[in-house]
């Protein structure tokens, strides 16, 4: 039976926020690439670190979880709705609405100022927009939370330092409570102090909004951190061939 979603509510309050299952994917082209992953599931308000190396098909999985492509078999549930059960405009809006996405180059817009980039969200989203409550307030309590100044919301993000850069990324990701949170390898450029630091804004964050964490690195240092560690290699299966 169809799921439908409705402000991030769940059809039932047990099913984990991420649900993979029985999923297969072929990247088209000369050298074909596919992804096979029978099972994998993230529970609500947990954090899961996901690792493996170069190439080992972590940005393929990631790009099928958040929808930007849909598997040719198999089903990728988020808050308990099927992505391939939505057209591609809907499918759009459900992300912005139900998932966070911290990139690894942080992506800000340069010349947006902080006020901006934390708010981009919610242009495309309503139902997280109304979660947000007043915008403009959410943003600046966010900003309070993660240590950045008061008078920073309107820096344009070209002049923030990395670790402020870092923290707007972050609130983007969490305003309007969305209840999945993905990571991509936010802390492959930063030394381990720095690492710390961001992963403590990180936990905090997501525990405050109640949110999941699913971050993907190769880095297996940081696996203490994590309710759970999952190699890639033990879920998924990759076929090459030219």
């Amino acid at each position: 039976m169809h799921q439908h979603w409705t402000c991030g509510a769940f059809s039932n309050l047990d099913d984990p926020v991420l649900q993979v299952a029985d999923v297969r994917f072929r990247w088209p082209g000369r050298t074909s690439f596919s992804l096979s992953v029978p099972k994998f599931e993230v529970q609500k308000a947990e954090s899961v670190l996901l690792l493996g190396e170069s190439g080992s098909g972590k940005s393929t999985l990631l790009s099928l979880i958040c929808g930007t492509v849909i598997p040719d078999n198999g089903v990728v549930r988020v808050a308990g709705t099927d992505l391939a059960a939505l057209p591609g405009g809907q499918r759009d809006r459900f992300r912005a609405e139900q998932i966070g996405v911290i990139f690894q180059q942080f992506n800000l817009l340069p010349f947006g100022t902080v006020q901006d980039n934390i708010l981009l969200p919610l242009r495309f989203a309503r139902a997280r927009q109304q979660r947000a409550g007043e915008p403009k307030r959410a943003a600046m309590e966010l900003c309070a939370a993660l240590g950045l100044p008061k008078d920073l919301i309107h820096a344009k993000a070209n002049t923030l330092s990395v670790g402020q850069q870092q923290r707007v990324a972050v609130a983007r990701a969490m305003i309007g409570q969305p209840p999945l949170i993905v990571a991509d390898e936010p802390t492959s450029a930063l030394d381990a102090d720095s690492q710390a630091a961001f992963l403590d804004l990180l936990f905090q964050q997501s525990a405050a909004h109640h949110a999941s964490l699913l971050m993907v690195s190769h880095d297996p240092r940081l696996a203490d951190r994590f309710d759970r560690v999952v190699h890639l290699a033990d879920i998924a299966q990759i076929d090459r061939v030219a």
